[in-house]
């Protein structure tokens, strides 16, 4: 079994911490935001390593929409990697957990309508994109 490695970012840390202690009835709200977040469990792509990581939720269906955003930082986060070396995640949801696949959205239109509903979920998700000259990656969770 896989070794679990925290983030090193504290609030990363903690909010983990925190909604995975409560069942997923307490952190379920990203930091300052007030808006609901999801936490994905994922493995390192170089340490092989579990790693776990909140995002804001953003739903398609039965699908949900990670953005690597980092703020519009100038480089993906690092779960991006590790998403494209290893797709099959977990992913909690408040009290539900379900196991997943993710696919990283190469097509224009699909990537258009998609980016719509997490700039609709996370209106800064837009000024993120503009602040950064990389295309922020955006991937598709659906049940396995």
């Amino acid at each position: 079994m896989a070794t679990y490695i925290p983030s090193p970012r504290d609030w990363v840390r903690e909010q983990v911490e925190l909604y995975e202690s409560s069942g997923g009835t307490k952190g379920t709200t990203l930091r300052d935001t007030g808006l609901p977040c999801i936490l994905f469990t994922h493995t390192g792509n170089k340490t092989g390593a579990v790693r776990k990581t909140p995002l804001m939720r953003v739903k398609d269906g039965d699908s949900y929409v990670l953005v690597g955003s980092v703020g519009g930082a100038p480089q993906d986060p690092v779960w991006v990697h590790n998403l494209r070396a290893n797709p099959d995640i977990e992913l909690r949801d408040c009290t539900e957990v379900w196991p997943m696949r993710v696919r990283e959205v190469t097509d224009a239109a699909e990537r258009a309508r998609l980016w719509a509903l997490a700039v609709a979920a996370f209106p800064p998700y837009d000024d993120y994109q503009k602040k950064t000259t990389r295309r922020i990656p955006v991937f598709v969770a659906s049940p396995r």
